[in-house]
């Protein structure tokens, strides 16, 4: 600091007075502890402002969020949805199957006659999306029409779908059954 700049200091505090064994929280800042369960004269003895039995008045974390007290929770009572992806859908039986599927117009739009049609280059085009980590059988339906022949190797086609791509002069070669 620069001797010709004021000494700017806080309201009505001496500089001389501010030493290390005189500092101290600002007043009304730190509270004693409410020490409970230390008789009656002290307001909170006995049930120590728990009240009287319950959860409340128990130790330990209490209720989960969203606990209405026994009755049926609100996410209990919201429709079902289906699909195994959520808690909040149907349960997934032991027979369900999982597949991506891919129509025969979309396979029309993305490639070229002559092209081979596999899992990669499905993924490559964007027509089959995050199946790398699950490996979910591709498989091909008949929605769509298409002109021009392709060679399809996929894991699963419905009959339709094959009749389509035959009739076109293509083929298709499943792979990956047992």
């Amino acid at each position: 600091m620069a001797a010709d700049e004021p000494m700017v200091t806080g309201a009505g505090v001496d500089p001389e007075d501010v030493r290390l064994e005189t500092l101290g929280p600002n007043p009304g800042s730190r509270h004693r502890r409410k020490r409970v369960g230390r008789g009656p004269g002290s307001g909170k003895g006995k049930t120590c402002g728990r009240g009287t039995k319950g959860a409340g008045a128990r130790s330990g974390p209490g209720p989960r969020p969203g606990y209405r007290g026994g009755s049926i929770p609100l996410h209990m009572q919201k429709g079902k949805l289906r699909g195994p992806n959520h808690k909040k859908s149907m349960p997934i039986g032991p027979f369900r199957t999982s597949s991506v599927p891919v129509n025969v117009g979309a396979l029309a739009d993305a490639f070229v006659a002559g092209d081979v049609v596999d899992v990669e280059a499905l993924a490559a085009r964007g027509l089959v999306k995050n199946n790398s980590n699950r490996d979910y059988p591709v498989k091909l339906l008949a929605g769509g029409e298409i002109s021009h022949a392709l060679t399809v190797r996929v894991d699963q086609a419905s009959a339709a779908a094959v009749a389509k791509i035959e009739a076109a002069g293509g083929r298709v070669e499943l792979v990956g059954t047992e």
